[in-house]
């Protein structure tokens, strides 16, 4: 939650890249327990850079129609209370945001908070969340939402998702999973909710240099025979991973991604294909523990 390709010269790169021996210090640890846990210390602000780029493309009756949509945004957190069992209380709120849309048969709409003095028609809200504090939030080591209390009800906050992963309980080794339940509520067109049970599975897939590999695969539970309602939960089938710093005891970076489609989802001859990339990257992570694989796909 694309973008590169690779040539002969990459191709030719990655097979000598294989081809080397692993030195003992890039070596992953098997069979060693790993303590997951968020750290903190009051006082300090933490900025990622985040990135979601989506499109969506849809064909009802013949007439086929795509929206894109790309956000790049700095989020922060400033850290404002750590108790003495670790719980570290902090304000969350957005530094700045550079995003555009585009619908077929529209001209495409920009906003940069950065450089644009008003916000076109569509983006006000976002322009009054950037620099102000959007919600406060206690959290536990193992990621756990304590408390949240919201300061701006903006359209960005109403879908900002999990504001840290969960961490297991006890110390884990390389393979182990655990998961998250994440119950999705879908509009019926008879105004009733449709309530659908999911959950976040996650794996620790390995250890290397002090980070730590978590995948992450949302599975749907509840058996869907609609495609109307199977549409409407392609955007939270997503698969990717998190790269979790363990001495600092942050995310250091994360990708997500959604590539799927649904046939009659509106009649027999609809169809609707959703293609995003959710990135996020620590600003002050070192480059070489937040490096990501390369994608296959492009956006």
């Amino acid at each position: 939650m694309l973008r590169f390709s690779c040539g002969l010269w990459a191709g030719a790169t990655l097979l000598a890249i294989l081809a080397t021996p692993l030195t003992a210090a890039d070596e992953p640890v098997a069979d060693q327990d790993y303590t997951l846990r968020y750290k903190f210390s009051p006082g300090e602000t933490i900025r990622w850079e985040v990135v979601h780029r989506g499109r969506i493309r849809s064909t009802i009756s013949g007439t086929t129609q795509a929206a894109e949509t790309v956000s790049k945004s700095v989020k922060v957190w400033k850290v404002a209370e750590v108790k003495e069992d670790g719980a570290a209380t902090f304000e969350h709120s957005v530094e700045s945001v550079d995003m555009w849309h585009k619908f077929t048969g529209q001209q495409e709409v920009r906003y940069n908070s950065l450089t644009d003095a008003k916000a076109p028609l569509g983006y006000e809200n976002v322009a009054q969340s950037i620099g102000v504090p959007l919600s406060t939030v206690t959290v536990s080591p193992r990621g756990e939402i304590i408390s949240r209390v919201r300061l701006q009800k903006t359209q960005q906050q109403q879908n900002e998702g999990l504001m840290c992963i969960p961490l297991p309980e006890k110390p884990v080794a390389a393979g182990h999973t655990w998961s998250l339940p994440m119950p999705i509520e879908v509009p019926l067109p008879a105004g009733t909710i449709k309530r659908v049970d999911a959950s976040q599975k996650f794996t620790l897939s390995e250890v290397k240099n002090g980070v730590a590999t978590i995948q992450i695969a949302t599975q749907i539970l509840t058996p869907i025979r609609d495609p109307a309602i199977e549409a409407q939960l392609i955007q939270s089938q997503s698969t990717g991973f998190v790269k979790f710093d363990i001495d600092a005891g942050r995310v250091i970076s994360q990708q997500l991604d959604v590539d799927k489609g649904v046939v009659g989802f509106s009649g027999e001859a609809s169809s609707m294909h959703c293609l995003s990339r959710f990135t996020e990257e620590l600003i002050t992570a070192k480059t070489e523990t937040a490096s990501r694989p390369a994608a296959t796909r492009e956006l």
